[in-house]
């Protein structure tokens, strides 16, 4: 390519040939942090100094503007007593364990653990687009982590890390660009988030209607199953082989998961016999997240599930698709907000409430077949609306990621791209 030189670096094989590839802690000031002692009760009292976390981090992980407050703070006595630093406005931070690879910037002086590695500009390195160069390596990051249970990037990898360097101007041409496009990126995102939450308020009036608009007689939950409902597997100790592993995500798309499922020792699956699945059986999540639920297929007969699922088996002549149906209505999470409560942190809903819950129920085989079509039909209709949404936010997080990589690699110039097709087939 016209104008580009080769470099070293995995994750981008060319660059421009006036841009310099340097290592990172030439240009910017590497650091880390540290958390007080947890046991000292005064290093924890009357805390004011801002402590970055993974929190933090990961819920605005796209967001590239300075994280300006934090869910914790540490004490004047806890930073004394510790090692933990203050670092100054606009140094950059990167997690190395456990959520590898997220980075953000602080938008004001901040302390955080040791989880962080940090860096903190120098004169030849705009603070902005190190934090888009941090981002286009996404893979790296990958590549890089060590571990079978926690990962970890170590210090020594850190400090060997090279990063392209195009002159100051040019770097803050790429970083004003970047916060625009990705603005419109993010707004589009919004958007199609929006969508997905109107949709699924649409699709629980609808199947509320339907419930409401056949022949039904008022009943208990009680009366539909053959037996009690259950938790699961309180403390999961998971294996390479063994029994498969029914979890709360799962739920949503149980059949296509069922190859993929984790796995638990057979003796502790036996320890929690009554959960162990039939086809048919109906699984609910209880704990934290309501309103997920679906039957099992054959292919996972044998499965158990976790503590967070419950597991139902319906009594001869009751339909396990429509009892799971109705459990996503919002009838259903009307009553298990009721005795759950709205304020708890980690909602827990108990079996014997669950099983006194009241329903409108088909009175006869025909009611029953007649509700069974039209909740299906409004089903698969919302799952290929929501299909075309989840492409669609695919396709944004994509280009985002692309744009970014683009930019900060010199693949275009960015004083004259216009970006009007960062978005093309996925507008407002």
């Amino acid at each position: 390519m016209s104008g580009m030189q080769a470099t070293s670096l995995g994750w981008t094989p060319v660059i421009p040939s006036s841009w310099k590839v340097v290592p990172l802690n030439f240009v910017a000031k590497m650091g880390t942090g540290h958390t007080p002692d947890r046991n000292k009760t005064e290093y924890w009292e009357s805390c004011t100094i801002p402590w970055v976390t993974t929190p933090d981090v990961t819920r605005r992980a796209d967001s590239l503007a300075p994280l300006m407050e934090t869910e914790q703070q540490i004490s004047e006595l806890g930073m004394a007593n510790s090692a933990a630093v203050l670092h100054p406005t606009d140094t950059v931070m990167l997690s190395r364990t456990a959520s590898v690879g997220y980075s953000v910037r602080i938008g004001r002086p901040m302390a955080t653990t040791q989880a962080f590695v940090t860096w903190h500009a120098g004169p030849d390195l705009d603070p902005r687009y190190l934090l888009l160069v941090l981002r286009a390596m996404k893979q790296e990051w990958r590549k890089l982590a060590y571990g079978s249970t926690h990962l970890t990037i170590y210090m020594p990898d850190l400090e060997s890390i090279r990063i392209p360097l195009p002159p100051l101007e040019e770097q803050r041409r790429i970083a004003d660009f970047l916060d625009a496009e990705t603005a419109r990126i993010d707004r589009l995102t919004h958007l199609r988030s929006r969508q997905a939450k109107l949709l699924e308020e649409r699709l629980g009036l609808a199947l509320d209607n339907a419930f409401e608009n056949v022949a039904y007689e008022p009943t208990r939950l009680k009366h539909l199953l053959a037996v009690k409902p259950r938790y699961g597997v309180l403390v999961p100790q998971f294996s390479d082989s063994g029994v498969r592993f029914i979890r709360v995500n799962d739920l949503l798309d149980l059949a296509g998961r069922a190859d993929s499922l984790a796995k638990i020792p057979d003796e502790l699956s036996s320890q929690y016999a009554r959960t162990v699945t039939r086809p048919g059986d109906v699984l609910l999540s209880v704990v934290g997240t309501m309103g997920r639920s679906a039957v099992v297929p054959p292919q996972l007969a044998g499965a158990n599930v976790a503590r967070a699922v419950a597991s139902l088996r319906t009594r001869q002549g009751v339909s396990p698709e429509l009892l799971a149906t109705w459990l996503t209505t919002p009838s259903f999470l009307r009553q298990a907000s009721d005795v759950t409560g709205s304020d708890t942190a980690q909602p827990t809903l108990g079996m014997e409430d669950l099983s006194n819950f009241r329903l409108s129920w088909p009175v006869d085989e025909r009611g029953r077949d007649e509700l069974l079509l039209i909740t299906s039909t409004i089903r698969r209709h919302q799952r290929e609306l929501t299909r075309v949404l989840e492409a669609q936010r695919r396709v944004l997080a994509e280009r985002r990621q692309a744009l970014i990589a683009a930019a900060v690699t010199g693949q275009f110039d960015v004083s004259t791209a216009s970006g009007r097709t960062v978005t093309d087939g996925v507008s407002a």
